[in-house]
């Protein structure tokens, strides 16, 4: 992980009115890292498009735990595609002209 803003989750989930142990959830399930320094946990602020997109899908669209783990695999498969999709086009695009 990356050295970005760290962000208490215990702030966090106050701002967000979720429970902490829905953010433990998360963790457990490796859709997030939570850092611990000194007995606090902290979220990487690199992490809170991420976090904010599980959140959507889990309250609003009323997806459980095992569903928002699989669409978040989904979707990184696809950026992972279309990432390699605009590599070979711009490899092709070499040969074009």
């Amino acid at each position: 992980m990356t050295k970005g803003h760290l962000i208490p989750v215990l702030e966090f989930c106050t701002r967000h009115e979720i429970e902490f142990s829905f953010i433990n959830s998360l963790h457990e399930f490796g859709l997030i890292e939570i850092t611990t320094i000194r007995q606090t946990a902290f979220l990487n602020s690199e992490e809170l498009p991420r976090l904010e997109q599980i959140i959507l899908f889990n309250k609003e669209l009323e997806i459980n735990l095992e569903g928002v783990e699989v669409i978040m695999r989904l979707l990184e498969r696809v950026h992972q595609i279309q990432n390699e999709m605009n590599i070979l086009k711009n490899k092709l695009g070499l040969y074009e002209n």
